[in-house]
C-alpha cells in the first residue's frame, strides 16, 4: 500500500477537563518506527488494519485490527509497524484536568494501556469524525471533538478486557536511559547541556551517552534535537510567530532554529506552514 499521512489540529483548544489537541490517520511503511520517545500529553492510536508492536514499561504488545494503545505523559514508548503487513491507524492527542480520571474509569492505565474493540467499525468512525471536526476549523470544533472523545472512552469502558499481562522489570541500564529521556523531555525548552543532565542524574557523561545511544540509536544531543523539532512541528500549527515557536523549544535565536528545522524536515518553518495550509493570522490574532 502507498504510505499516507494526514493530521488536523485544534485551533481553539480549551483548558478544561478534556481537550482534543489534534487527530490524524496514516498508512505506515513497513517497519515504520516511532520512538523511543516521551510525550507531555495523552495519545491514543486505533489500529484500522495491519499489524505492529507497541512497547511501554518494559513490555511488548503485538497489535492488529481493532486494537488501541494509549501513551501516557512521561512514559517512555516505542511502536513499530509490521514488515509484511504494516498497520494503518488513526490517532488522537489530548489533555485535560480529568483525562487521567476518565481513562481510569474506562479501565485504561499505564499498566494496562492496550484494549481491543468489539466494534471496530464504530470506533473507526468516531476517530474519523474527530479529525473531520478539527479540519473544519469552526469555533465550536473544540466542544464537538471533546464530545466524540467521550463517546470513544465510553466505548472502551464497555469493551475493555480485564486480563492484564504481567510486566517485565526493566534492566538497570534501561532505567538509566529512561531517566535521561524523561529529563530531556521535561527540560527541552531550556538552554540545557548533556553535561548538566549527567550531573543532575548522577551519571558519568561518557557512560550515559554510550548507554543512551545503544538503547535509542541516537546520541543525547540528537535525541534532544529530535524532541525539539517534533514539538516545534506541532507548535507551528498554533497561532504563534516563528520567534515564539523557537523560544518555546529552547532556541534563543529564531534564525538558527529555522536552519535546524529545515535541516531536519527539508523545509523552513514558514514553508511547512504553507504546505499545511495554515495561516496563524486566521486564528484570532
Amino acid at each position: 500500500m502507498q504510505p499516507t499521512h494526514s493530521v488536523s489540529f485544534n485551533r481553539y483548544p480549551g483548558r478544561g477537563e478534556l481537550t482534543v489537541l489534534f487527530s490524524g490517520h496514516a498508512q505506515t511503511e513497513p517497519r515504520h518506527l516511532v520512538g523511543p520517545q516521551v510525550l507531555d500529553y495523552y495519545l491514543v492510536h486505533f489500529v484500522v488494519s495491519g499489524r505492529g508492536r507497541f512497547r511501554t514499561q518494559g513490555k511488548d504488545y503485538l497489535l492488529e485490527r481493532g486494537s488501541s494503545f494509549f501513551i501516557f505523559p512521561s512514559e517512555l514508548v516505542t511502536y513499530e509497524s509490521d514488515g509484511d503487513e504494516p498497520w494503518a491507524y488513526r490517532w488522537i492527542g489530548f489533555k485535560g484536568d480529568r483525562a487521567a480520571e476518565l481513562l481510569l474509569a474506562a479501565g485504561i492505565t499505564e499498566r494496562r494501556p492496550v484494549t481491543v474493540s468489539g466494534h471496530p467499525r464504530r470506533m473507526n468512525v468516531l476517530f474519523g469524525r474527530i479529525e473531520e471536526t478539527l479540519r473544519s476549523g469552526e469555533p465550536h470544533c473544540d466542544l464537538q471533538a471533546g464530545g466524540y472523545l467521550r463517546l470513544i472512552l465510553a466505548g472502551y469502558a464497555s469493551e475493555l478486557q480485564n486480563n492484564p499481562a504481567p510486566r517485565e522489570k526493566p534492566s538497570a541500564i534501561q532505567q538509566q536511559v529512561e531517566q535521561a529521556i524523561r529529563w530531556l523531555t521535561l527540560q527541552y525548552y531550556q538552554p540545557i547541556s548533556i553535561e548538566q543532565m549527567a550531573q543532575t542524574l548522577g551519571y558519568h557523561r561518557t557512560h550515559l551517552s554510550k548507554m543512551f545511544k545503544q538503547h535509542t540509536g541516537l546520541s543525547p544531543v540528537q535525541f534532544l534535537l529530535k524532541i525539539r523539532m517534533e514539538r516545534a512541528k506541532r507548535l507551528l500549527m498554533e497561532p504563534l510567530t516563528i520567534e515564539q515557536v523557537a523560544s518555546s523549544v529552547g532556541f534563543a535565536d529564531p534564525l538558527y532554529f529555522s536552519k535546524q528545522f529545515k535541516k531536519w524536515y527539508g523545509k523552513s518553518p514558514s514553508e511547512y506552514r504553507q504546505d499545511q495550509h495554515f495561516n496563524p493570522y486566521d486564528c484570532g490574532q
